[in-house]
């Protein structure tokens, strides 16, 4: 027995002498009350703002209000076994998410712990949600496109690498839809994906994940979810997990490409937590920095000179309105942060035009200098002579005579309308986009049928990649579109007719 005891206690002492302790002083605080997403906490005088609050049961927080008695905490795990009385402990870090190469193909939340079923992210370096923007003299102008795929878009709407584009308009009419169709048409661009969910329903975020899963997307992606069951805190630190995710990639030189889907439920959230932990409610309950919010989540996206890597940063965040009213207070706010928005429209949605982009209503502030020489020589028209016919379209309602001139635009118009229509998960190349918008443009689908329109088309763009593959390349590669290559895109697609 003593020889078993003097082996035990020898090893003991080992175990004890390779391993030290060391004493640590830990400040913890107490819960002195617990409401919907937050909780108030004395005993922390020396705690920071956005420090990360550790409670029993591993359940993280955030600093959120530094008030002179006791911090307003923000609770980012579900918070029904809380309760006053309970402990509460600093960790000395500000709220952060894990970053790298191995994020790609992964389905996470916005502290990084993975979703998909696929084990922990094995990651080595972790970055601070919150982060300064790059400053001004860090960067160089929006010049490379970003193509979406979306024949109305390229042509009309265009989005540069590193510009803010916001996707804007009623629910159910498709702004999810050009998100993901633009995801899908980065495959083979070197374009890194972020997708943001933001309080979206469960089983939309299963069907976004598939899609990408399934079309060979996630292998570019990143998903970030924070979904309508999860805590008003997670809802609100997921846009900047996401961002600060794309932009380590960014800063490796890399372009990335990030979704937020959507800022309104993320303001909403906003106002929920702010609400709760007092703070004053300003113009419709939202709280006076509201816009401040996303302003510096916004700012971020930005394209890095050469002696910063020269990546860039492009954000498409997507925000919902309530019966047309692009004039509320938080769509109102996005559109003079942004660059440009995409309005969707639920009248052309009802009409089955898709996707429902409202030409008059869209604008692209920047994205026109990135856009390809080809489409310059194509819409250059066309985005003013499409305005027109749907103001002539509506006043023609009202009058029985037309004179010839007048038929002939609204006709032209209508087949430019059909064309634009393009079924989701079919993004479309620039050189097969050229195609169909020079044989529109040149009236060769003027005296079609509309019910032919779509089989024309399809056979337009074979017709262009089988016989004018030279040509391709070259209106890919960012040549100018001369009038002898134009000529060779009518002739074939009038071998097509």
């Amino acid at each position: 027995m003593n020889s078993v005891l003097n082996e035990t206690f020898a090893a003991l002492d080992s175990l004890q002498s390779s391993h030290p302790f060391e004493l640590k002083l830990t400040e913890t605080g107490q819960v002195t009350s617990v409401g919907r997403g937050v909780a108030r906490v004395n005993g922390l005088k020396d705690a920071r703002s956005e420090e990360l609050l550790r409670f029993p049961g591993n359940q993280l927080g955030m600093a959120f209000n530094l008030d002179a008695n006791e911090i307003g905490v923000i609770l980012l795990d579900q918070n029904d076994s809380l309760a006053a009385g309970d402990e509460v402990r600093r960790t000395h870090r500000v709220l952060d998410v894990p970053v790298g190469n191995s994020l790609i193909g992964r389905v996470v939340d916005p502290v990084g712990r993975a979703l998909d079923g696929l084990g922990p992210v094995q990651t080595q370096q972790r970055r601070p949600c919150e982060q300064d923007a790059a400053p001004i003299m860090n960067r160089d102008p929006v010049t490379v496109p970003l193509q979406t795929g979306i024949k109305v878009i390229d042509a009309l709407i265009p989005i540069g690498r590193g510009q803010r584009e916001l996707i804007v308009g009623d629910r159910q009419t498709g702004k999810t839809a050009i998100a993901i169709d633009t995801i899908l048409n980065q495959t083979d661009k070197d374009v890194i994906c972020i997708y943001c969910a933001i309080g979206q329903r469960n089983t939309a975020i299963a069907k976004t994940i598939a899609d990408l899963r399934e079309r060979g997307a996630l292998e570019y992606s990143v998903v970030v979810v924070a979904e309508g069951d999860s805590s008003p805190g997670m809802q609100f630190v997921a846009p900047y997990a996401a961002t600060t995710i794309g932009e380590y990639f960014m800063e490796q030189g890399k372009d990335v490409l990030v979704v937020y889907d959507d800022l309104t439920v993320h303001a909403r959230a906003y106002r929920e937590l702010s609400l709760l932990l007092r703070r004053p409610p300003g113009r419709e309950a939202f709280p006076g920095d509201i816009f401040y919010l996303h302003s510096r989540l916004l700012e971020r996206s930005t394209h890095l000179n050469q002696q910063h890597g020269g990546g860039s940063l492009t954000a498409l965040p997507i925000a919902e309105t309530e019966a047309q009213n692009v004039s509320a207070y938080i769509p109102t706010n996005l559109i003079s942060i942004t660059d440009g928005q995409i309005y969707l429209s639920p009248d052309l949605f009802q009409k089955g035009i898709l996707p429902a982009v409202d030409v008059g209503r869209s604008v692209s502030r920047v994205g026109g200098k990135t856009q390809l020489a080809a489409y310059r020589s194509v819409s250059g028209d066309l985005r003013l002579s499409y305005s027109q016919f749907e103001e002539l379209e509506a006043f023609s309602r009202f009058s029985s005579r037309l004179d010839e001139e007048t038929r002939a635009t609204l006709e032209r118009g209508r087949r430019v309308r059909e064309i634009f229509k393009q079924p989701q998960y079919q993004p479309l190349s620039v050189a097969e986009q050229i195609a169909v918008l020079v044989a529109t443009t040149s009236g060769l689908l003027d005296s079609l049928e509309m019910a032919s329109l779509q089989s024309t088309e399809i056979a337009i763009r074979q017709s262009m990649i089988n016989h004018l593959s030279d040509l391709c390349e070259r209106i890919e590669a960012g040549e100018k579109l001369t009038a002898e290559d134009r000529q060779l895109i009518i002739d074939a697609a009038r071998k097509t007719l």
